[in-house]
């Protein structure tokens, strides 16, 4: 199984938020939200800091696809 972010990015336009804007408000590195772009594997920290910026849940940003 592989992790897919498509949906936090699809939340950041519902949002009318840019990347930057995410890495700003979470806290977050250029280097991790890179990872994420390339749906790389994050820690538990920063998928928290995410979820506790955005307030919704791991569902909401991320889901597991077949590879």
């Amino acid at each position: 199984m592989k992790v897919s972010y498509k949906k936090l990015w699809k939340l950041l336009i519902d949002r009318d938020m840019k990347k930057k804007d995410l890495q700003k408000a979470a806290g977050l590195s250029s280097t991790t939200i890179a990872k994420l772009s390339q749906h790389e594997n994050v820690s538990m920290d920063v998928l928290i800091r995410i979820c506790t910026t955005l307030k919704v849940d791991f569902g909401d940003i991320m889901e597991l696809v077949p590879e």
